[in-house]
């Protein structure tokens, strides 16, 4: 987001920012009570977390940024199926959104972060992300920038630059970048033209004999057609003998933590189970937002699908079979043409502040 935007966007009070106008469909009072008390936003905290968002120095090779990955041309998501870090080397994960974000509870895709401050630290040090190898080489990176010793002492006072402080301003910037105004929003606000007559067949398979809304919810009060929940649809397992291979991760969890088990090929398709060592979570993953899902592609938590058709056909199958999928995942028995007003239906959900924001922002792109 361009700082003139950015500013145009909030109202500081004091040293407390809210937002003028938020996009429709966010109610005002969840996203107040989504800001930390300690961490309040304040326009001079965004723009630095804006800066650091964008910043390749922030990684060992100085060759990738947060941005690369959760890139604003791309609905703050990337085009491939699996992200390449700042080594070079390819990761397990699909890059989710950034976008409503700050509603989640429990961040990547096996919610191993409770808070944006704890997912905006993890990347900086992990080798295959931006693979700044600790934290104090992370802060003594941005230490030696000028530029950031007046931007911290103006964003945090005393307090300066720590790996705390990073984080609370890149999660400050990342709690400024919402979804809302789609074609729904208006639609389920009382316009009845504010979508097509197959997106209203669209949207009554998905709350009724599709039943994608009851993993993807939606309401007033949680508008994000996400449960927040982690579910096995069987993706990405190749692992013939999940028991087994759960039972070598447990056997390495004093020395290894979820994080580092999950950009372990091997280990990483046993997902939320690799945070909970529960059985029942043996590869599960979080349920994503379906909000601008049209500009997310690829799709998956390994990117296995390129195209929306793909998904709703895969979920029109039941999913994978597996000792562990999830009870929800049956057959559906959609005809074709339900499955095309299904996807009709998804594009209703794209929003247009975010359509605007991608087609108008340079894509970002790798340094050498």
């Amino acid at each position: 987001m361009a700082r003139s935007l950015l500013l145009a966007l909030v109202i500081a009070f004091g040293s407390v920012v809210v937002f003028a106008q938020l996009p429709r469909g966010i109610p005002r009072t969840l996203w107040r009570k989504r800001i930390p008390s300690t961490n309040p936003m304040t326009v001079e905290k965004i723009g630095l977390g804006e800066q650091l968002y964008f910043d390749k120095r922030l990684s060992s090779s100085g060759s990738v940024s947060c941005a690369l990955c959760h890139d604003p041309a791309n609905a703050f998501t990337n085009l491939e199926p699996l992200s390449i870090g700042a080594s070079g080397s390819q990761g397990t994960r699909n890059a989710p959104t950034v976008l409503n974000a700050m509603f989640s509870e429990r961040l990547f895709w096996d919610g191993r972060a409770g808070s944006l401050e704890e997912q905006a630290k993890q990347p900086l040090t992990n080798p295959a992300e931006m693979g700044m190898g600790s934290y104090d080489l992370v802060v003594a990176r941005v230490s030696a920038i000028p530029e950031y010793q007046i931007g911290f002492r103006r964003a945090f006072g005393r307090a300066g630059i720590t790996i705390e402080t990073i984080a609370k301003a890149i999660a400050a910037y990342e709690r400024t970048q919402l979804s809302g105004n789609s074609q729904f929003d208006r639609f389920i606000t009382g316009d009845e033209a504010g979508i097509t007559e197959a997106q209203k067949r669209g949207w009554k398979l998905f709350s009724g004999k599709a039943k994608c809304i009851e993993c993807h919810s939606y309401s007033a009060a949680s508008p994000f057609f996400t449960d927040f929940k982690f579910h096995n649809t069987g993706i990405g397992i190749t692992n013939s003998d999940l028991t087994m291979l759960a039972s070598r991760a447990r056997q390495l969890t004093p020395k290894l933590s979820a994080a580092e088990l999950a950009h372990k090929t091997d280990f990483s398709e046993l997902g939320r189970f690799l945070v909970t060592r529960q059985t029942a979570d043996i590869a599960a993953f979080k349920t994503p937002t379906l909000r601008d899902v049209e500009l997310t592609r690829p799709y998956m938590h390994n990117g296995a699908f390129k195209t929306l058709l793909d998904v709703v056909k895969f979920y029109n199958e039941g999913g994978e079979k597996n000792p562990y999928l999830d009870k929800k995942m049956q057959p559906l028995g959609l005809s074709d043409v339900e499955l095309s007003d299904l996807v009709e239906f998804l594009r209703s959900l794209t929003s247009d502040d975010v359509l605007k924001k991608a087609q108008s922002s340079q894509p970002q792109r790798r340094s050498n």
